[in-house]
């Protein structure tokens, strides 16, 4: 039992940094027009789901499992909880990866590229905050995250008002509205996880 928690443990760790991994690189690929690394990322997410399921199945066995102690329920309940805002952030990353495939990032205004650079650091800031905090079950991660989702927030704002500009052809214009859309769901996505994680860790906060 202590085993497939740890094994639980690992590959949730695992989903955290290949998650992590997608939305750091699938910006670098926007802003810098890789389009080869932009498609290695996109196909990337199939990782994801897999382990997703392996995950969730191995969980839910347990929950169900007769023998399984009432003092690792709450880590299980709360990685079931945790589950599809992971798979849902993978999913993001894959759709801004698969828009930096298609030269996306070429046609955009330097304004609006000074804006997703923006929105990249601080999505991958939020997501260190809370990858950190479900490992060492630390307390307090929600707050610092929902501030770094203001932010996201605001920058949506803004990058929304540069679409609306017409400073770019209207197809480029509406890739990038689906683009901060992505960014600004992936900051509700994290703020969501790290309550979970603050609950895991005796804070509260919900």
């Amino acid at each position: 039992m202590d085993d497939e928690l740890a094994q639980i443990d690992r590959q949730m760790l695992h989903l955290f940094a290949l998650v992590g991994e997608g939305v750091a690189g699938a910006t670098h690929a926007l802003l810098s027009g890789d389009r080869e690394q932009a498609k290695r990322l996109a196909e990337q997410d199939e990782t994801v789901d897999r382990l997703y399921r392996d995950v969730e199945e191995r969980t839910l066995a347990l929950l169900t499992d007769k023998s399984t102690s009432e003092a690792d329920l709450p880590f299980l309940v709360a990685v079931v909880r945790m589950l599809p805002d992971l798979e849902r952030n993978g999913d993001l990353a894959e759709h801004v990866a698969r828009r930096a495939a298609r030269g996306l990032g070429v046609e955009l205004s330097a304004r609006s590229r000074g804006l997703v650079e923006r929105m990249g650091e601080v999505a991958a800031h939020m997501w260190r905050a809370t990858t950190d905090a479900y490992a060492d079950r630390l307390p307090g991660a929600a707050a610092v995250v929902d501030d770094l989702d203001d932010e996201m927030d605001d920058l949506h704002v803004s990058l929304t008002v540069e679409v609306v500009a017409g400073t770019m052809p209207l197809p480029v214009a509406i890739e990038l509205a689906m683009v901060a859309r992505f960014y600004e769901r992936f900051g509700d996505h994290a703020v969501n996880l790290a309550k979970r994680v603050a609950s895991l860790a005796g804070d509260p906060c919900d």
